[in-house]
């Protein structure tokens, strides 16, 4: 049900009192006048700038003071809508509170009130009378008709327009989940220059993650990584992403397949994890969002859980997106009573969105400490597989050897990489990455070229984390042998 025909239907079940949160104010007000002249129902409107007044109508005095406002709201015959915007702040009143209470629940057939706000909180003695609803971003046929609409006045205006249907479909692609005034705005922005093209169609992405970059725990990420094919070994997970991605084609759907969820990806630090979340949003052709959950935490009192559920709407509005949640223990690890249950209600919020997230967000979660979370984020279901992330074996040492020297614009096939391979046992792929630039660096200043040798001194110079924390590496490798899929099976 889209949100006019939701709207109506309360209206039509004559519910009294509606906490309407709607940031969309304008939006709002359009729907409610819509649906209240097709039900035939006057339409009364207070502010605490202007007081109650009748659509059209000058407003009656004495009505700035909400209590006011509904003494006289109480003598106007029903059916009526009284519309009471930001009405939260004055709710602060007990006689305004208890006022509207009483003339919700003395049963005026036909009389509703609807308290509008960006956030709408119910007071408590208003719960269980009060029914709370949320104003949803526009569907695709609201902003197709923004779209068009927007498109023509500046067409009139001069503005020279490039953009053909599919351009138009493009356009409406990118901006969902936005309000209609942020939608039209970005499309107003996108022809500052004097025109809007296909040019502007591929940077509206970045522009939209913009409106959503708040303090910084949701970040629009650049996937300029390359492609799963760039990923050295790890050919048993590369394959699952392979499979899941095929679930993504329209034709999937009717072929009786749910979208993807997501992965959660442990194992030793080093080996891939991060590069693989990177990777595949490119191979997917999905935006990559990055949720850092290490800022989440605020000093005030529910700021904490606030900054997680603005993230994750905007995670939302970003669909279909990769949302990637880097060592996911740093934000969700178990514990919490030293805070005063901060990160159980954080924890909570995050597992109850994952569990009711819409389709089109395809969660990857890296976790370097597994054992540190909850059971509740391993158990199944919650994740579509857990993968462990091994140190790479002889064969995949080589083939990552391959594609940092490839990437460095040098030839591999005149390296031994077998060999550099073979004495590099229990070092991950971050290691050898560091041991060619190492060499890189090195035969720069001594004015050579990458060879064998210094690659070889590098490793060599090199103690890798699975001989430095050993105990903390076979600990994690014996966690993913008994609860995790092998990701280089």
């Amino acid at each position: 049900m889209d949100n006019a025909a939701d709207l109506r239907a309360l209206l039509v079940s004559r519910h009294p009192l509606i906490f309407a949160k709607a940031p969309d104010e304008p939006r709002l007000m359009s729907m409610l006048r819509s649906e209240a002249q097709a039900l035939r129902l006057p339409v009364w409107t207070w502010s605490a700038a202007r007081g109650l007044a009748r659509d059209g109508n000058r407003a009656q005095p004495n009505t700035r003071e909400l209590a006011g406002a509904l003494g006289f709201a109480e003598g106007v015959p029903a059916p009526v809508l009284f519309v009471l915007c930001d009405a939260h702040h004055a709710l602060g009143e007990p006689a305004a509170v208890r006022k509207l209470k009483e003339l919700s629940q003395e049963g005026t057939a036909g009389r509703t009130f609807v308290v509008t706000s960006a956030e709408a909180p119910i007071p408590q003695d208003l719960r269980g009378v009060a029914l709370s609803w949320e104003l949803r971003p526009p569907g695709p046929q609201e902003l197709t008709d923004l779209v068009r609409r927007t498109l023509q006045d500046l067409g009139a205006r001069g503005v020279e327009v490039r953009i053909d249907e599919a351009g138009v479909e493009g356009l409406v692609r990118s901006l969902r989940g936005l309000s209609t005034g942020e939608a039209e705005h970005l499309i107003q922005r996108a022809a500052l220059d004097g025109s809007v093209d296909d040019a502007d169609l591929r940077t509206m992405p970045s522009r939209k993650a913009e409106l959503f970059a708040g303090d910084g725990i949701l970040e629009l990420i650049e996937a300029d990584a390359g492609t799963l094919d760039e990923v050295g070994g790890l050919e048993g997970l590369k394959s699952w992403l392979s499979l899941r991605g095929r679930a993504l084609e329209p034709e999937a759907r009717g072929f009786g397949l749910d979208p993807p969820r997501g992965v959660l990806l442990t194992g030793v630090p080093g080996c891939g994890k991060s590069f693989v979340a990177k990777t595949l949003a490119r191979t997917w052709g999905l935006p990559l969002l990055l949720l850092d959950p290490g800022r989440l935490y605020g000093p005030y009192i529910g700021e904490s859980e606030q900054r997680l559920a603005s993230a994750l709407r905007s995670a939302e509005a970003m669909a279909p997106a990769v949302l990637w949640v880097d060592e996911i223990e740093k934000g969700f690890a178990a514990g919490g009573r030293a805070d005063s249950g901060v990160s159980e209600r954080v924890r909570a919020t995050f597992l109850r969105w994952m569990q009711d997230r819409p389709d089109g967000i395809f969660v990857v979660a890296t976790a370097n400490d597994v054992a540190a979370l909850p059971p509740e984020f391993t158990r199944k279901g919650r994740f579509d597989e857990i993968f462990f992330v091994d140190l790479p074996t002889a064969a995949e040492r080589e083939q990552i050897l391959r594609l940092h020297v490839s990437k460095r614009k040098r030839d591999p096939d005149r390296l031994d990489l077998a060999a550099l391979a073979g004495s590099a046992d229990g070092f991950s792929g971050a290691e050898l990455e560091a041991a060619v630039v190492a060499a890189l660096y090195r035969a720069y200043a001594e004015g050579t070229d990458l060879t064998t040798e210094a690659i070889a001194e590098e490793l060599a110079r090199t103690v890798p984390l699975s001989r430095a924390r050993a105990e903390d590496v076979a600990a994690l490798r014996a966690w993913g042998a008994e609860r995790a899929v092998p990701a280089g099976a």
